[in-house]
């Protein structure tokens, strides 16, 4: 690849525009790059998944090197790392008092910086915790307060379809999801049923919706009444793949409708 490339910066899922220069890299590869007063590490992706997303705005950075071994190896050693800090922190939030719960912490290719997820009810004054860490890490300390649909992505977990969370694997960028949209694939508008890990709304709803829209094109809608060949009726199913309805008719029977392809 050349000229600029989307790069998801360390486990955080943020995307940003780099220039690719002469570094030979491809969608895939871990990365050494220029950012945010210093070296981070990121892995090369796609423009789809990078659609949607904070693609930087300013100059785009450069990318510095495909990921050698020995960086892989830092990248690794800096995750356990993390892990360490994650508990160091937890610990000074004890001791303070402090009412936030930590998700998660991240260091910066060079670790000359910290970044620690954190949730809470309201705002929280952590201005002691930070000179805590700072005296502890002896590095530039950031604390972020997060969402709880932000908890789920840096979390993971599996959906109620059995697999992986698409904001975990793909789906990085959180738009507004609608009952509205629950309603257009015809499902139960019970909470526990259309929600995910997060207690939200799931986020496929969001992405599913404009199919749904297609496909139910023409379509009636259950619980609606309809006349057709065989008569007056009420819709008791909808397939929007098969293009087809389930129809009670009058007279106790029930007749399969089918519809045009769209």
């Amino acid at each position: 690849m050349e000229g600029i490339v989307f790069v998801r910066l360390r486990e955080s899922g943020q995307v940003f525009s780099y220039q690719a220069g002469n570094t030979g890299v491809k969608e895939g590869d871990y990365v050494v790059v220029e950012h945010d007063r210093g070296l981070d590490y990121g892995r090369v992706v796609s423009p789809r998944e990078a659609s949607g997303e904070n693609k930087a705005k300013e100059q785009p950075k450069k990318i510095l090197r495909r990921a050698t071994e020995a960086d892989l190896k830092q990248i690794e050693d800096n995750r356990v790392k993390a892990k360490e800090a994650f508990f160091s922190c937890e610990k000074k939030i004890v001791e303070r008092k402090l009412d936030m719960k930590m998700v998660q912490a991240e260091y910066s290719f060079d670790r000359s910086k910290i970044i620690f997820y954190f949730t809470a009810d309201g705002r929280v004054d952590f201005r002691d915790l930070v000179k805590d860490l700072a005296k502890v890490f002896k590095a530039r300390i950031e604390l972020r307060q997060i969402g709880v649909r932000d908890e789920a992505r840096l979390c993971g977990g599996y959906g109620s379809c059995g697999r992986e969370l698409c904001c975990k694997t793909f789906l990085k960028d959180f738009e507004p999801v609608t009952i509205k949209m629950a309603k257009e694939e015809g499902l139960p508008l019970n909470p526990p049923k259309i929600s995910g890990l997060c207690g939200r709304l799931m986020c496929c709803l969001y992405y599913e919706y404009e199919t749904y829209k297609v496909l139910s094109k023409g379509m009636p809608r259950e619980g609606e009444h309809v006349t057709i060949q065989q008569g007056k009726g009420k819709v008791i199913g909808v397939n929007v793949f098969k293009r087809t309805a389930t129809v009670h008719m009058e007279d106790g029977t029930q007749v399969e409708v089918k519809y045009p392809p769209v």
